[in-house]
């Protein structure tokens, strides 16, 4: 059953658009992509499903423009974040203003725009996790362009790593950002409040420290492949006569 967001989320917002917009968001972010209905979110926004397509033309365009208004200034202040990051003299400064600059612009915003906060962020993990074309292909245009950056600025700091182990490294730093941003009352729980999940610039500093931990640990030693031996020659007894002696 597809969960409804509560009167007070959409009656806040200015104009059918954007309670449109919003329902969506929530809807998105309880209930997956799959699950939810052109007719479920227009219900959600007191709207009619005919105003939902006169927006957004389909639930693909929906999806997309959520995307595109929180990442576009995310990405914006990435990008400004990692350029100044890359002039930074000592190598470990760098690397870790590299990855601050990755990690920061989740956590900047209160607004749910720049930044995307928490219901976003939830809707992420949960487009990342249903598997679903719409959502790979909008995932891809919205972030990979950063995601290629990060990478290469990485590289560039730690030239003996390979870069296919570096994409793997900042992969499980994005999971850990996911999993910080969701779920921050785990962390408050498991330390018995020694530590408080809520407290950004605190989940900030400990993921900037551990992924370049994790970035300068040594490469995965390899095996050596094997060649393959050659096929043993069959003989026959008319070769044998032939042997030297």
């Amino acid at each position: 059953m597809v969960q409804k967001p509560t009167r007070k989320e959409t009656a806040r917002k200015p104009n059918m658009r954007e309670a449109i917009l919003a329902a969506a968001e929530e809807l998105f972010s309880v209930n997956g992509f799959n699950a939810v209905s052109v007719r479920d979110i227009a219900q959600a926004a007191g709207a009619n499903p005919g105003s939902v397509t006169y927006h957004f033309a389909t639930k693909d365009g929906l999806l997309l423009e959520i995307y595109q208004r929180h990442c576009g200034p995310m990405n914006q202040r990435r990008s400004e974040l990692l350029s100044a990051a890359q002039r930074v003299r000592d190598p470990q400064d760098r690397l870790e203003a590299i990855v601050r600059a990755y990690v920061l612009p989740a956590f900047s915003s209160g607004s749910d725009l720049a930044g995307g906060g928490a219901r976003f962020t939830r809707l992420r993990a949960i487009m990342s996790a249903e598997s679903n074309d719409v959502a790979r292909r909008i995932i891809a245009q919205t972030f990979d362009d950063t995601s290629h950056a990060l990478i290469d600025a990485i590289g560039a700091c730690l030239p003996n790593v390979p870069r296919t182990e570096i994409v793997w490294r900042s992969h499980f730093l994005l999971g850990a950002l996911y999993y910080t941003l969701v779920t921050p009352d785990r962390v408050s729980r498991l330390s018995r409040g020694e530590a408080n999940g809520a407290d950004a610039e605190d989940a900030i500093e400990q993921l900037v420290r551990s992924t370049v931990a994790s970035l300068q640990a040594p490469a995965l030693d390899r095996p050596a492949v094997a060649r393959p031996r050659p096929a043993p020659v069959t003989r026959t007894p008319a070769d044998a006569t032939h042997e030297p002696r």
